[in-house]
Protein backbone atom coordinates (compact mmCIF):
# COMPACT_ATOMS: atom_id res chain seq x y z
CA UNK A 1 0.00 0.00 0.00
CA UNK A 2 1.54 3.75 -1.24
CA UNK A 3 0.37 6.82 0.16
CA UNK A 4 1.03 9.98 -1.23
CA UNK A 5 0.94 12.25 2.18
CA UNK A 6 0.77 16.01 1.99
CA UNK A 7 1.67 17.77 5.74
CA UNK A 8 2.78 21.07 6.94
CA UNK A 9 5.42 19.66 9.83
CA UNK A 10 8.93 20.11 7.88
CA UNK A 11 10.75 16.98 7.20
CA UNK A 12 12.88 15.67 9.00
CA UNK A 13 10.05 16.08 11.26
CA UNK A 14 10.24 15.48 15.23
CA UNK A 15 6.57 14.90 15.37
CA UNK A 16 6.04 11.41 16.56
CA UNK A 17 3.03 10.30 14.78
CA UNK A 18 4.75 11.79 11.64
CA UNK A 19 8.13 10.42 11.84
CA UNK A 20 7.82 7.44 13.91
CA UNK A 21 4.30 6.30 12.80
CA UNK A 22 4.51 7.06 9.27
CA UNK A 23 8.19 7.02 8.75
CA UNK A 24 9.15 4.03 10.76
CA UNK A 25 6.27 1.85 11.98
CA UNK A 26 4.28 1.49 9.64
CA UNK A 27 6.59 0.04 6.26
CA UNK A 28 6.58 -2.69 8.79
CA UNK A 29 3.13 -3.98 8.03
CA UNK A 30 3.49 -2.97 4.06
CA UNK A 31 2.10 0.50 4.45
CA UNK A 32 4.63 3.45 2.82
CA UNK A 33 3.79 6.82 1.94
CA UNK A 34 5.52 9.30 -0.40
CA UNK A 35 6.29 12.60 2.08
CA UNK A 36 5.11 16.37 0.30
CA UNK A 37 6.79 18.47 2.42
CA UNK A 38 8.70 21.55 3.36
CA UNK A 39 12.66 21.10 4.11
CA UNK A 40 13.56 21.67 7.37
CA UNK A 41 15.17 24.68 7.85
CA UNK A 42 18.97 24.35 8.09
CA UNK A 43 19.02 21.11 6.41
CA UNK A 44 20.56 20.34 3.59
CA UNK A 45 21.76 17.68 1.24
CA UNK A 46 19.38 14.58 0.73
CA UNK A 47 16.50 13.91 3.56
CA UNK A 48 16.53 10.48 4.73
CA UNK A 49 12.39 9.14 5.01
CA UNK A 50 11.87 6.42 6.43
CA UNK A 51 8.23 6.02 5.15
CA UNK A 52 9.31 6.05 1.26
CA UNK A 53 10.32 9.11 -1.15
CA UNK A 54 10.61 13.09 0.13
CA UNK A 55 9.16 15.61 -1.97
CA UNK A 56 10.70 18.65 -0.78
CA UNK A 57 10.63 22.03 -1.29
CA UNK A 58 13.31 24.91 0.46
CA UNK A 59 11.79 27.62 1.56
CA UNK A 60 13.87 30.63 2.48
CA UNK A 61 11.81 34.02 1.93
CA UNK A 62 10.00 35.91 4.87
CA UNK A 63 7.14 33.96 6.22
CA UNK A 64 4.47 35.30 3.45
CA UNK A 65 6.78 34.17 0.93
CA UNK A 66 7.31 30.76 2.57
CA UNK A 67 3.70 29.94 2.34
CA UNK A 68 3.16 31.31 -1.17
CA UNK A 69 6.14 28.53 -2.01
CA UNK A 70 4.86 26.20 -0.20
CA UNK A 71 0.88 26.23 -1.47
CA UNK A 72 2.24 26.46 -4.90
CA UNK A 73 4.56 23.02 -3.90
CA UNK A 74 2.06 21.20 -2.72
CA UNK A 75 -0.50 21.70 -5.43
CA UNK A 76 1.97 21.20 -8.28
CA UNK A 77 2.95 17.96 -6.77
CA UNK A 78 -1.03 17.05 -6.28
CA UNK A 79 -1.47 18.16 -10.28
CA UNK A 80 1.69 16.03 -10.90
CA UNK A 81 -0.13 12.67 -9.18
CA UNK A 82 -3.10 13.51 -11.40
CA UNK A 83 -5.86 13.79 -9.23
CA UNK A 84 -8.63 13.67 -11.35
CA UNK A 85 -7.33 10.47 -12.48
CA UNK A 86 -6.95 8.85 -9.13
CA UNK A 87 -10.68 10.05 -8.59
CA UNK A 88 -11.68 8.03 -11.60
CA UNK A 89 -9.73 4.81 -10.37
CA UNK A 90 -11.92 5.82 -7.13
CA UNK A 91 -8.40 6.19 -5.36
CA UNK A 92 -9.38 7.27 -1.26
CA UNK A 93 -8.90 10.11 0.33
CA UNK A 94 -8.08 10.23 3.80
CA UNK A 95 -7.71 12.99 6.35
CA UNK A 96 -5.53 13.45 9.43
CA UNK A 97 -6.86 15.86 12.38
CA UNK A 98 -4.72 15.81 14.85
CA UNK A 99 -5.40 19.37 16.21
CA UNK A 100 -8.50 21.53 15.67
CA UNK A 101 -6.22 24.34 13.73
CA UNK A 102 -8.22 26.77 12.24
CA UNK A 103 -9.57 26.75 16.27
CA UNK A 104 -6.15 27.44 17.21
CA UNK A 105 -4.71 29.94 14.82
CA UNK A 106 -8.05 32.11 15.88
CA UNK A 107 -7.28 31.92 19.66
CA UNK A 108 -3.78 32.92 19.03
CA UNK A 109 -4.90 36.12 17.10
CA UNK A 110 -7.23 37.15 20.05
CA UNK A 111 -4.96 36.42 22.43
CA UNK A 112 -2.13 38.06 21.26
CA UNK A 113 -3.91 41.05 19.73
CA UNK A 114 -1.71 43.52 18.05
CA UNK A 115 0.96 42.97 20.48
CA UNK A 116 3.06 41.61 17.23
CA UNK A 117 1.83 43.46 14.73
CA UNK A 118 -1.15 44.14 12.72
CA UNK A 119 0.23 41.67 10.07
CA UNK A 120 0.17 38.83 12.64
CA UNK A 121 -2.73 39.53 13.88
CA UNK A 122 -4.78 39.54 10.83
CA UNK A 123 -2.73 36.29 8.95
CA UNK A 124 -3.61 33.99 11.59
CA UNK A 125 -7.27 35.52 12.12
CA UNK A 126 -8.62 35.30 8.45
CA UNK A 127 -6.78 33.26 6.73
CA UNK A 128 -5.07 30.38 8.51
CA UNK A 129 -8.19 30.68 10.85
CA UNK A 130 -11.42 31.49 9.10
CA UNK A 131 -10.77 31.26 5.86
CA UNK A 132 -9.56 26.98 6.67
CA UNK A 133 -12.18 26.64 9.38
CA UNK A 134 -14.48 27.49 6.37
CA UNK A 135 -12.11 24.70 3.91
CA UNK A 136 -11.82 22.15 6.67
CA UNK A 137 -15.68 21.57 7.80
CA UNK A 138 -17.66 22.48 4.40
CA UNK A 139 -14.90 20.91 1.95
CA UNK A 140 -12.08 19.24 2.96
CA UNK A 141 -13.77 16.66 6.09
CA UNK A 142 -17.63 16.54 4.49
CA UNK A 143 -15.22 14.89 1.32
CA UNK A 144 -13.10 12.74 2.48
CA UNK A 145 -13.08 9.07 2.20
CA UNK A 146 -12.06 8.81 5.47
CA UNK A 147 -10.95 10.41 9.03
CA UNK A 148 -8.53 9.57 11.38
CA UNK A 149 -9.18 11.87 14.29
CA UNK A 150 -6.74 12.19 17.77
CA UNK A 151 -9.17 11.01 20.46
CA UNK A 152 -12.90 9.35 21.13
CA UNK A 153 -13.08 13.25 22.44
CA UNK A 154 -12.56 14.59 18.83
CA UNK A 155 -14.79 11.86 16.83
CA UNK A 156 -17.45 12.87 19.14
CA UNK A 157 -17.01 16.40 18.26
CA UNK A 158 -16.85 16.18 14.35
CA UNK A 159 -20.25 14.01 14.92
CA UNK A 160 -21.99 16.77 16.49
CA UNK A 161 -20.69 18.89 13.62
CA UNK A 162 -22.37 17.07 11.01
CA UNK A 163 -19.40 14.43 10.12
CA UNK A 164 -20.63 11.11 10.12
CA UNK A 165 -19.61 8.70 12.86
CA UNK A 166 -18.80 5.80 10.80
CA UNK A 167 -16.20 7.97 8.55
CA UNK A 168 -14.26 8.68 11.96
CA UNK A 169 -10.96 6.34 13.29
CA UNK A 170 -9.46 7.60 16.63
CA UNK A 171 -5.57 6.80 16.74
CA UNK A 172 -4.15 8.69 20.12
CA UNK A 173 -0.66 9.82 20.55
CA UNK A 174 2.30 7.13 21.57
CA UNK A 175 5.72 6.64 22.09
CA UNK A 176 8.54 5.27 19.88
CA UNK A 177 9.64 2.43 22.48
CA UNK A 178 12.88 1.25 20.62
CA UNK A 179 13.95 4.79 21.07
CA UNK A 180 13.04 5.97 24.00
CA UNK A 181 14.59 3.18 26.66
CA UNK A 182 15.37 4.78 30.30
CA UNK A 183 18.70 2.45 30.21
CA UNK A 184 20.14 3.67 26.84
CA UNK A 185 19.41 7.77 27.46
CA UNK A 186 21.87 8.76 30.20
CA UNK A 187 20.38 12.19 32.42
CA UNK A 188 21.89 15.14 31.29
CA UNK A 189 24.86 16.45 32.40
CA UNK A 190 23.69 20.39 33.09
CA UNK A 191 25.68 21.95 36.01
CA UNK A 192 21.95 24.05 36.49
CA UNK A 193 20.28 20.88 37.80
CA UNK A 194 23.12 20.02 40.39
CA UNK A 195 21.70 19.37 43.85
CA UNK A 196 18.21 20.43 42.90
CA UNK A 197 14.62 18.89 43.18
CA UNK A 198 13.74 18.94 39.35
CA UNK A 199 10.38 19.43 38.16
CA UNK A 200 9.97 18.81 34.22
CA UNK A 201 7.72 20.38 31.84
CA UNK A 202 8.02 19.16 28.30
CA UNK A 203 6.70 20.53 25.46
CA UNK A 204 5.27 24.08 23.99
CA UNK A 205 5.14 27.17 25.86
CA UNK A 206 2.27 28.21 23.46
CA UNK A 207 -0.19 31.16 25.32
CA UNK A 208 -3.03 28.64 25.40
CA UNK A 209 -0.89 26.45 27.20
CA UNK A 210 -0.97 28.76 30.26
CA UNK A 211 2.15 27.40 31.69
CA UNK A 212 1.78 30.27 33.81
CA UNK A 213 0.70 28.05 36.47
CA UNK A 214 3.62 26.39 37.14
CA UNK A 215 5.46 29.34 38.31
CA UNK A 216 3.10 30.19 41.02
CA UNK A 217 2.81 26.46 42.06
CA UNK A 218 6.46 26.76 42.40
CA UNK A 219 6.86 29.82 44.41
CA UNK A 220 4.41 27.66 46.76
CA UNK A 221 6.54 24.59 46.48
CA UNK A 222 9.51 26.50 47.61
CA UNK A 223 8.26 27.28 50.79
CA UNK A 224 8.71 23.48 51.82
CA UNK A 225 11.46 22.48 49.29
CA UNK A 226 14.26 25.51 48.86
CA UNK A 227 15.94 23.41 46.36
CA UNK A 228 13.09 22.56 43.82
CA UNK A 229 13.77 23.59 40.27
CA UNK A 230 11.62 23.77 37.26
CA UNK A 231 12.75 23.37 33.88
CA UNK A 232 11.26 24.44 31.15
CA UNK A 233 12.03 22.47 27.27
CA UNK A 234 10.14 23.90 24.56
CA UNK A 235 9.61 26.80 23.55
CA UNK A 236 7.09 29.99 23.25
CA UNK A 237 5.00 31.01 19.55
CA UNK A 238 7.17 34.25 19.50
CA UNK A 239 9.76 36.29 21.33
CA UNK A 240 6.85 38.59 22.62
CA UNK A 241 5.21 35.80 24.17
CA UNK A 242 8.67 33.99 25.61
CA UNK A 243 9.51 37.72 27.10
CA UNK A 244 5.82 37.69 28.78
CA UNK A 245 6.41 34.06 30.36
CA UNK A 246 9.84 35.06 31.57
CA UNK A 247 7.91 38.36 33.14
CA UNK A 248 5.66 36.23 34.89
CA UNK A 249 8.26 34.13 36.31
CA UNK A 250 10.14 37.24 37.60
CA UNK A 251 6.68 39.01 38.91
CA UNK A 252 5.77 35.45 40.80
CA UNK A 253 9.89 35.28 42.45
CA UNK A 254 10.97 32.66 40.95
CA UNK A 255 12.91 33.30 38.02
CA UNK A 256 16.05 32.04 39.26
CA UNK A 257 14.37 28.70 40.15
CA UNK A 258 13.34 28.34 36.75
CA UNK A 259 15.93 26.68 33.89
CA UNK A 260 14.94 27.50 29.64
CA UNK A 261 16.42 25.02 27.70
CA UNK A 262 13.96 26.51 24.63
CA UNK A 263 13.27 23.36 21.89
CA UNK A 264 15.57 20.57 21.91
CA UNK A 265 15.75 17.15 19.37
CA UNK A 266 13.60 14.66 21.18
CA UNK A 267 16.68 12.51 22.61
CA UNK A 268 18.32 15.77 24.06
CA UNK A 269 15.30 16.81 25.61
CA UNK A 270 14.76 12.94 27.02
CA UNK A 271 17.94 13.28 28.73
CA UNK A 272 16.65 16.33 30.73
CA UNK A 273 13.17 14.24 31.47
CA UNK A 274 15.88 11.03 32.65
CA UNK A 275 17.03 13.95 35.00
CA UNK A 276 13.78 14.96 36.76
CA UNK A 277 12.01 13.43 39.50
CA UNK A 278 8.44 14.88 38.40
CA UNK A 279 6.55 15.27 35.12
CA UNK A 280 4.31 17.71 34.80
CA UNK A 281 1.79 17.89 32.06
CA UNK A 282 -1.08 21.23 32.71
CA UNK A 283 -3.37 21.16 29.79
CA UNK A 284 -5.85 23.78 29.62
CA UNK A 285 -9.95 21.95 29.77
CA UNK A 286 -11.42 23.63 26.95
CA UNK A 287 -13.36 22.29 23.59
CA UNK A 288 -9.50 22.91 21.81
CA UNK A 289 -7.31 21.03 23.74
CA UNK A 290 -9.84 18.61 25.46
CA UNK A 291 -9.99 16.96 22.21
CA UNK A 292 -6.24 16.12 22.09
CA UNK A 293 -3.76 13.38 23.14
CA UNK A 294 -1.01 14.76 24.95
CA UNK A 295 2.29 13.22 24.01
CA UNK A 296 4.38 14.44 27.46
CA UNK A 297 2.39 12.32 30.01
CA UNK A 298 4.05 9.18 27.64
CA UNK A 299 7.35 10.63 26.96
CA UNK A 300 7.23 10.76 30.66
CA UNK A 301 5.66 7.48 31.57
CA UNK A 302 8.08 5.42 29.21
CA UNK A 303 11.21 6.96 30.23
CA UNK A 304 10.59 6.35 33.79
CA UNK A 305 9.11 9.41 35.38
CA UNK A 306 6.21 9.90 37.36
CA UNK A 307 3.62 12.14 36.36
CA UNK A 308 1.29 15.40 37.55
CA UNK A 309 -1.39 16.20 34.91
CA UNK A 310 -4.79 17.48 35.01
CA UNK A 311 -8.11 15.69 34.15
CA UNK A 312 -7.62 16.40 30.07
CA UNK A 313 -9.38 13.26 28.69
CA UNK A 314 -6.76 11.37 27.39
CA UNK A 315 -4.18 12.37 30.38
CA UNK A 316 -6.87 11.12 33.06
CA UNK A 317 -7.58 7.99 31.30
CA UNK A 318 -3.51 7.11 30.62
CA UNK A 319 -2.95 7.91 34.31
CA UNK A 320 -6.14 6.24 35.85
CA UNK A 321 -5.57 3.07 33.55
CA UNK A 322 -1.78 2.85 33.91
CA UNK A 323 -1.18 4.91 37.53
CA UNK A 324 1.71 6.32 36.71
CA UNK A 325 0.84 9.66 38.52
CA UNK A 326 -1.55 11.71 39.81
CA UNK A 327 -4.31 13.41 38.10
CA UNK A 328 -5.97 16.77 39.97
CA UNK A 329 -7.20 19.92 39.14
CA UNK A 330 -5.28 22.85 37.07
CA UNK A 331 -4.22 24.86 39.86
CA UNK A 332 -1.75 25.68 41.58
CA UNK A 333 -2.01 24.86 45.19
CA UNK A 334 -3.52 21.69 43.55
CA UNK A 335 -0.31 20.88 41.11
CA UNK A 336 1.76 21.97 43.93
CA UNK A 337 0.06 19.16 47.10
CA UNK A 338 0.36 16.60 44.30
CA UNK A 339 4.19 17.22 43.42
CA UNK A 340 5.35 17.36 47.06
CA UNK A 341 3.04 14.36 47.98
CA UNK A 342 5.94 12.72 44.76
CA UNK A 343 8.78 14.32 46.09
CA UNK A 344 8.74 13.45 49.97
CA UNK A 345 7.06 9.65 48.60
CA UNK A 346 10.27 8.46 46.81
CA UNK A 347 8.43 4.66 46.81
CA UNK A 348 5.40 5.76 45.97
CA UNK A 349 7.26 7.71 42.94
CA UNK A 350 9.36 4.08 42.18
CA UNK A 351 5.96 2.61 42.06
CA UNK A 352 3.91 4.75 39.95
CA UNK A 353 7.09 5.39 37.38
CA UNK A 354 6.87 1.43 36.90
CA UNK A 355 3.13 1.36 36.72
CA UNK A 356 3.41 3.65 34.38
CA UNK A 357 5.96 2.66 32.09
CA UNK A 358 4.24 -0.78 32.12
CA UNK A 359 1.10 0.73 30.68
CA UNK A 360 2.60 2.66 28.07
CA UNK A 361 4.87 -0.16 26.90
CA UNK A 362 1.70 -2.43 26.43
CA UNK A 363 -0.57 -0.31 24.65
CA UNK A 364 1.20 3.48 23.41
CA UNK A 365 4.33 2.17 21.49
CA UNK A 366 4.01 2.52 18.03
CA UNK A 367 4.42 -0.60 16.68
CA UNK A 368 1.13 -1.61 18.56
CA UNK A 369 -0.80 1.90 16.77
CA UNK A 370 0.57 0.83 13.48
CA UNK A 371 -0.74 -2.25 13.63
CA UNK A 372 -4.09 -0.64 14.09
CA UNK A 373 -3.43 1.63 11.37
CA UNK A 374 -2.24 -0.74 8.90
CA UNK A 375 -5.60 -3.10 9.76
CA UNK A 376 -7.63 0.13 9.34
CA UNK A 377 -6.12 0.67 5.62
CA UNK A 378 -6.71 -2.37 4.69
CA UNK A 379 -10.36 -2.66 5.61
CA UNK A 380 -10.91 0.67 4.03
CA UNK A 381 -9.32 0.31 0.60
CA UNK A 382 -11.03 -3.46 0.44
CA UNK A 383 -14.64 -1.78 0.82
CA UNK A 384 -13.81 0.63 -1.71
Amino acid sequence: MRLLFATIEPCPTFRPDVAALFGKFLPRFGVTSDLVAERAPGVAGEVSWGGGEALLISSRDGRSGRYAANLLHYALTLLRADLLAARLKKLPFFYWMSFPTPEGQIYLARERGLSAGLLRFLFPLLWRGWMHLFLLYRIVLPRADHVFVQSDRMREDLVGKGIARQKLTPVVMGVDLEASVPEAIAPADDARLKGKRVLIYLGTLARGRRIEVLFDMLKILRQRFPDVLLLLVGEADDEVDEKRLRKLADDAGVAEATVWTGWLPPREAWRYVRAAEVGLAPVPRGSMLDCGSPTKVLEYLALGVPVVANDNPDQERVLREGGGGLCVPLTAHDFAQAVSRLLVDEPLRRAMASSGQSYVRASRGYQTLAKLVADKYAELLHAQ
